[in-house]
């Protein structure tokens, strides 16, 4: 049974499910924006770190796998807690170590103390996967999938404007400011959340390993949870790979553009995020087989501007922000799908859903890199029409098998 009160400073929430307030809806949707950034920070400035510390190029290449680690451990370890221990506590305590992480980073005299800096950031981060179960939960049924949209149109411009924020920061004081500034934001975002989140407990009565072996349980009883992973896997990997090739071509002879020019295509990217809220809309009118397959197909599609873009910028933007906009409907309609099949569990199951996310982005990644190195620019975008491909077939494959 769900546990809630509230604070005389808390947004009007009395009971799980009864609904929350724009204004707290919105506090969320930042917070977790801001807290999924901290792992996108350090890649436009691999250069000046690796120069100021003294790190050769794969040295430095390691603050980013760092970070992909520390994710996807706290992914599996730390967001399942959310059905063992009381969330407000659970969300502010990873914020402040969050911050504390950051201070580590800020102040590191060597690319060790980096590393471990970066790799702990990225653990503690996963708070971002706490609050938006949190605000699946508060939410009333027939709003969900807008409040769901709403959070994750935060997060995922927190991805994607991660990288242009960081270098403007980096150029006014320096790589190590970018840090300082991450850390102070998280230390805000901890007490606004603890003023104004209620607190919401639902414990699911069980030790914390039996709570980890429950996730593959739930994997195993629901086959809509496993069609919904590879959806969200493959997408993801085609995804990822898209904007880890991206540097490559830009930086190359074709465009020839600096790295803080690279940096502003993520302002494409994130007109993307206008869908999110339409996807959470359309997820409250039981369209959301709908939302996945338009999606699906948007993204399949979007790779032929894509490719034409190896050497027009104007064909590489409309394929950037039409496969954006798709990865935001998916992403909804994926977490509409999934939150609504055990509500009791909805923390483990998002844990599930969101580490098959990240294998599938990190597998995405070395795949681009090995298509650019082999093929060049088209064969990154073979390699994402074949992967959108493989999704969409999943998708298929689900409503044939779970009708």
């Amino acid at each position: 049974m769900a546990i809630m009160t509230q604070r005389p400073a808390a947004q009007r929430a009395a009971a799980e499910g009864s609904g929350l307030s724009r204004g707290l809806l919105l506090l969320m949707a930042v917070a977790t924006g801001l807290t999924v950034a901290s792992n996108y920070l350090p890649q436009p400035l691999l250069h000046l770190i690796g120069g100021s510390l003294g790190l050769s190029t794969g040295m430095a290449g390691l603050i980013v796998t760092a970070a992909q680690v520390g994710y996807g451990i706290g992914l599996f370890l730390l967001v399942p807690l959310g059905d063992l221990f009381e969330r407000r506590r659970l969300a502010v305590s990873l914020y402040l170590l969050t911050a504390g992480f950051l201070l580590v980073s800020a102040v590191a005299p060597n690319g060790a103390v980096l590393l471990v800096g970066t790799a702990l950031t990225a653990l503690a981060s996963v708070a971002a996967q706490v609050v938006v179960p949190f605000a699946a939960s508060l939410a009333a049924p027939a709003e969900r999938g807008r409040v769901v949209g709403t959070v994750m149109m935060g997060l995922l411009l927190g991805v994607l404007l991660a990288r242009t924020i960081s270098g403007a920061l980096a150029e006014l004081g320096g790589w190590r400011t970018v840090y300082w500034v991450q850390a102070g934001l998280m230390l805000l975002m901890a007490v606004l959340l603890r003023r104004n989140l209620p607190t919401l407990h639902t414990p699911a009565g069980m030790s914390y390993p039996k709570l980890l072996g429950s996730i593959a349980t739930l994997m195993r009883e629901l086959p809509v949870l496993r069609w919904r992973m590879a959806v969200g896997a493959l997408s993801f990997a085609a995804f990822s790979a898209l904007w880890t090739s991206l540097t490559f071509l830009l930086s190359s002879d074709a465009y020839g553009w600096s790295e803080g020019a690279i940096g502003l295509m993520g302002l494409f990217g994130a007109l993307g995020s206008v869908v999110a809220n339409i996807a959470g809309r359309l997820a409250d009118r039981g369209r959301v087989q709908l939302v996945t397959g338009v999606g699906a197909v948007v993204y399949l599609v979007s790779w032929l501007p894509l490719a034409l873009g190896g050497h027009s910028l104007a064909w590489l933007i409309v394929g950037i922000v039409a496969l954006d906009m798709a990865q935001q409907a998916l992403l909804i309609s994926n977490q509409n799908v999934v939150y609504a099949l055990r509500p009791e569990a909805r923390n483990r199951i998002n844990s599930a859903f969101m580490t098959g996310n990240f294998v599938g982005g990190a597998a995405g990644s070395a795949l681009a890199s090995l298509a650019w190195t082999h093929g060049g620019w088209s064969s990154v975008a073979i390699l994402g029409a074949a992967l959108s491909t493989a999704m969409l077939a999943a998708w298929l494959l689900e409503r044939l098998t779970t009708r």
